[in-house]
């Protein structure tokens, strides 16, 4: 096949077609295959943001390590059609070592896909579909993938036959024929990948999604009711969230707005449940208001901002790390409150039960900011740790606590919460300013105490190691926050193989800003270079403005909704390395 633009010992593999064609279908199945066969990969989706129907690819990476990223370049395409290839074709990144497989009674290949260059090779994938009854194209192309990557067949019809249980015994034998027809015709075409299937898996391995990780992190850190509203590309974390719940004697609610759902967390918390929403950035714009409130009161409750391309309605579908400023500063007032981020897919179960602990012990509102790439993509991983964070609400009980003062000035700034009904522990929580029982004030030095009670107590708190990742010794150092990690992770990887040095810093507590943790994070640094995915470069500038690092500090970044890829990064930290 020739060298890969990635150099890594890793296929990617694209399947593409209108909605329903069932190349997602197909993605999922091969995924699972073969994470039964021991390797580890990624599976994203790619479509428009249609309610039905419109286009759809099924990008899969498999590896013989863990995949962080995308690759650089699709080893193999396989189209079903090429209904609205121009609308994500730049989604689908090809070289000239790559395999084009079309299917020639859906038309010649689009001249956006033949003048990258690539290998042609047809595929009547509908004709073949018709020889077997009841037979799909997409399971035609899972075989003719199979084949071309040397799947072992017993796993691929393990996932069939689970996947197809439902649709029952013809359904499986129709899919198995037509995969079997696949494999067949794979073998007269040449493809020369890398061998993913020698290496057998020693660890226990999760096929998961980020926002799956998000709710198990969640209900690990003891979060018990969700409120929520449906909100691309969040919801299946709201899915997750209401079944698992329900088997552990919680309860999800749907609201009828995003307003509805913040205020119906901020009542379960204040009556002694730990509580969580989730939304992406239309949502998150909404409950502003109430975050400060849940910020005056000191209610703790947990805020998952699945993050897509903005501002306003954006690109539902598509990925980007543009709700940094609103997350950070988006409050009125002086509201000091949480900002979180998860490194990857598998750490979105740490970070969400960190902030969960976090929230609860801080009684401070807490947003995770993942995304739709970190989100809405599944991936083999080793089974997160299981990890219990020594941490609770500090509550009012009748025997140990006396002369009750909701909002006391206590040493380090957390004060008892009461739980409502107990008895001679009442107190207001409203949005109002108020002394430290909590009647509202409008005196200035309530004002200002209380002010000052809000921010030590998230300022002065230790955060331990786990506020960042921090990987390497290098004079030159790459910062990168969210799902950018893993790119960035790889790139360096990539590097560091030829013999260059540098350090990843990935922090997963952007607010409140550490300066002394970024001090000694960067301590020996020359230079520093922040990688993000957006337009604005928001991270770099609240790393200036507010984290004070000790070194020069330098920034690529570009908007979604095309996801960083490690060669992309590679070519741009070496320019910069040399600058």
């Amino acid at each position: 096949m020739g060298a890969k633009a990635d150099q890594t010992n890793s296929l990617s593999i694209a399947l593409t077609g209108s909605g329903g064609a069932g190349v997602i279908t197909a993605g999922n199945m091969l995924l699972e295959a073969a994470a039964k066969a021991g390797c580890y990969g990624l599976f994203a989706r790619s479509s428009g943001p249609q309610i039905r129907g419109g286009e759809a690819a099924a990008m899969v990476r498999l590896a013989n390590e863990p995949v962080v990223a995308p690759g650089d370049v699709f080893d193999i395409l396989i189209a079903i059609d090429w209904h609205n290839i121009d609308r994500f074709a730049v989604e689908l990144p090809l070289s000239t070592v790559s395999l084009v497989i079309a299917d020639p009674s859906q038309g010649a290949v689009p001249e956006v896909i033949a003048a990258r260059g690539a290998r042609i090779a047809e595929l009547p994938l509908r004709d073949l579909a018709k020889t077997v009854a009841k037979g799909r194209p997409n399971m035609i192309a899972l075989g003719a993938v199979a084949g071309l990557i040397g799947l072992p067949g017993e796993v691929a019809d393990d996932v069939m036959a689970r996947t197809l249980k439902k649709r029952g015994d013809e359904a499986l034998a129709a899919s198995r024929d037509a995969f079997a027809l696949g494999v067949e015709a794979a073998g007269a075409m040449s493809f020369d990948g890398p061998d993913l299937w020698t290496r057998a898996a020693t660890r226990e391995r999760w096929i998961i999604n980020g926002n799956e990780a998000a709710g198990l992190g969640a209900v690990r850190g003891g979060v018990r009711f969700v409120a929520a509203y449906p909100i691309t590309p969040a919801t299946d974390l709201l899915e997750w969230m209401a079944l698992n719940l329900q088997r552990l004697g919680g309860a999800l609610v749907q609201a009828e707005d995003e307003l509805a759902s913040i205020n119906m967390i901020i009542g379960a918390s204040y009556g002694g449940t730990p509580a969580l929403t989730a939304t992406s950035g239309p949502g998150l714009a909404l409950m502003s208001e109430s975050l400060g409130l849940a910020v005056a009161a000191e209610v703790p409750v947990v805020v998952v901002d699945v993050m897509r391309g903005g501002p306003s309605t954006g690109i539902p579908t598509k990925s980007e790390q543009s709700d940094l400023n609103i997350a950070l500063f988006g409050l009125h007032g002086d509201a000091p409150h949480l900002v979180l981020a998860p490194t990857s897919i598998s750490d979105c179960v740490f970070t969400t039960q960190w902030a969960v602990s976090l929230a609860e012990t801080l009684q401070s509102p807490a947003i995770v900011l993942s995304d739709q790439l970190l989100g809405q993509t599944r991936a083999i991983v080793d089974r997160p740790a299981d990890i219990a964070f020594v941490s609770q609400r500090v509550t009012a009980e009748a025997a140990t606590v006396e002369d009750f003062r909701r909002y006391g000035l206590a040493a380090g700034g957390i004060s008892a919460m009461a739980i409502p009904g107990s008895p001679g522990r009442q107190y207001t929580a409203d949005g109002l300013e108020h002394d430290e029982s909590g009647l509202p004030s409008s005196r200035a030095g309530d004002h200002v105490s209380q002010l000052d009670k809000r921010a030590a107590k998230l300022d002065g708190f230790d955060y331990g190691n786990h506020w960042a990742e921090i990987e390497g010794d290098g004079r030159l150092a790459v910062v990168a926050w969210g799902s950018s990690t893993g790119a960035v992770r790889e790139a360096l990887a990539r590097l560091g193989s030829r013999g260059h040095e540098f350090r990843l810093v990935s922090p997963r507590l952007l607010s409140p800003p550490p300066p002394a943790r970024w001090a000694e994070a960067l301590e020996g640094v020359e230079r520093a270079l922040v990688v993000e995915l957006n337009h604005s470069a928001q991270f770099y500038r609240y790393l200036k403005g507010y984290c004070d690092p000790p070194c020069p500090v330098d920034v690529y970044h570009r908007p979604g909704p095309l996801p960083l890829r490690a060669g992309e990064l590679v070519a741009e930290i070496e320019k910069w390395s040399r600058s």
